[in-house]
């Protein structure tokens, strides 16, 4: 009987102690890594009710959400170059629109280069690099959508004929076509593709998805444009220039290469809403191939397994300060959405600890235990996907041309000069929790002489430190 009992209990013991092994969560081992041009978070999860993008919201229930995420350089070509080295971009490096990292900092170990060494596939499908040769070597496949007729991706025959032409072409399109038609929807079959593939394969893997909209020409299937009512469009707030803002703030180009768009000048208020309207028809394109991506990856079992971050490389202004483009040092430009999923770890959260673009390196090193580079300059995240509400970081900084900005929760800063130690060209200072909008530039006040000088020197500090 007491052989029984002993017996009995060994045997529950064992039973216990296998339940509780395997009911802890595996760690994950693959990132899908989904970036999207020139998206703003103005989304619902950031509180835009009136942009339909379900499946990023639903992705933002079991993620942590930052809410004061900043890029590190408002253009498409040097932010994404500074995103995958880890490295903060200065006066000569990842400078503009053409930089690219084999060019400009040939011996950086990036982010796919570092995986691929440490067994990972790599794929990056779409836009990732600005130019998909950049450090094409550290990436185990590198795939674009087939540019059948032109690079804008116009489908009407109108709009196709006048750029072969080199006529002036729309800043938008609605066709009536599949969401297959345009690069996006091919982007999305071509990584649910490898999802399948990865899968069978077994291997971990680093899977980059880079959605090309909502960037300029804003062009859309015609039923994403459906979903809103032109009548409910509205314009910001901010929609004029602050008067004490300085005029090199003011210039905007992007833009102004389409039809009926004329550099620094108001555009017409009727186009003006087409414009807004185009921008949200595609992001809600885009929120749609980022649904069947996702709902791929819960299908095909990868889910629990896979590390999912979605991002922007910059913002974009849609008429705020009568601005639209990037390229700028004002919030509109400069912030971007950043959601982390970490199964097993995050849930429905949001931190308002600030985060950068180069940050993001060294938090995929740590949730995978793989050591990085010593010298990256970003910081893990991962004490924020632990304890959301820890406070880790206090400001960001970004740059453009000869502009750098200092961003923490007073104070939104920038400041134009060519050198440490030079005079200082222009400035911007605003309160931001007397004017979020930015509206008001304070600049002009002798009472902000001192606080300016003090955050200039933040920005030495942090140019010398990013020699």
């Amino acid at each position: 009987m007491k052989y029984k009992f002993f017996k009995t209990i060994i045997f529950l013991s064992l039973f216990v102690f296998f339940q509780d092994l395997s009911s802890q969560k595996k760690k994950p081992k693959n990132v899908l890594f989904i970036i999207v041009d020139d998206l703003r978070p103005e989304l619902p999860n950031y509180g835009k009710k009136h942009i339909i993008a379900p499946n990023i919201e639903e992705l933002s229930k079991s993620s942590v959400q930052f809410n004061n995420a900043f890029c590190n350089i408002p253009v498409c070509g040097a932010s994404r170059a500074s995103l995958l080295t880890g490295f903060r971009p200065n006066k000569t490096r990842f400078v503009n629109y053409f930089s690219r990292i084999d060019e400009e900092m040939p011996d950086a170990l990036t982010i796919s280069g570092l995986l691929k060494d440490n067994g990972y596939t790599t794929i990056s499908n779409g836009k990732v690099s600005h130019n998909s040769a950049d450090m094409k070597h550290t990436w185990s496949e590198v795939w674009d959508p087939p540019q059948e007729v032109t690079w804008r991706n116009y489908k009407l025959e109108e709009n196709i004929e006048s750029e072969k032409s080199k006529k002036e072409v729309p800043a938008y399109e609605a066709a009536p076509v599949d969401d297959d038609a345009y690069f996006d929807g091919q982007i999305a079959t071509k990584t649910i593709s490898d999802l399948i593939k990865l899968r069978d394969d077994g291997k971990p893997f680093l899977l980059f998805s880079g959605f090309v909209k909502p960037h300029l020409p804003f062009n859309a299937p015609k039923k994403y444009w459906d979903l809103y009512d032109p009548d409910e469009i509205k314009f910001p707030i901010n929609k004029d220039f602050p008067s004490t803002a300085p005029k090199r703030a003011q210039t905007w180009y992007e833009m102004t290469a389409y039809k009926d768009i004329i550099k620094n000048v108001d555009v017409k208020e009727k186009l003006a809403k087409k414009l807004i309207h185009a921008y949200y028809a595609c992001v809600s394109y885009i929120d749609a191939q980022i649904g069947r991506v996702l709902t791929a990856l819960d299908e095909l079992g990868l889910a629990e397994d896979t590390i999912v971050i979605l991002t922007s490389d910059h913002g974009f202004s849609l008429s705020e300060h009568n601005r639209w483009s990037k390229h700028s040092l004002f919030k509109t430009e400069l912030q971007v959405p950043l959601m982390i999923k970490v199964p097993g770890l995050t849930k429905s959260s949001q931190s308002d600890s600030f985060a950068e673009l180069v940050d993001l390196y060294p938090t995929i090193c740590e949730l995978l235990n793989i050591k990085g580079p010593k010298n990256l300059q970003g910081n893990s995240l991962v004490s924020n996907l632990n304890d959301p509400n820890k406070i880790t970081k206090t400001f960001a900084f970004s740059r453009y041309i000869n502009g750098d900005a200092y961003m923490s929760n007073n104070f939104f800063y920038s400041e134009w000069k060519y050198n440490i130690g030079d005079k200082i060209l222009d400035r911007m200072i605003y309160e931001n929790h007397l004017d979020p909008l930015q509206m008001n530039n304070l600049s002009h006040l002798e009472s902000y002489n001192v606080l300016m000088d003090s955050l200039g020197k933040k920005i030495d500090n942090q140019i010398i430190d990013n020699r």
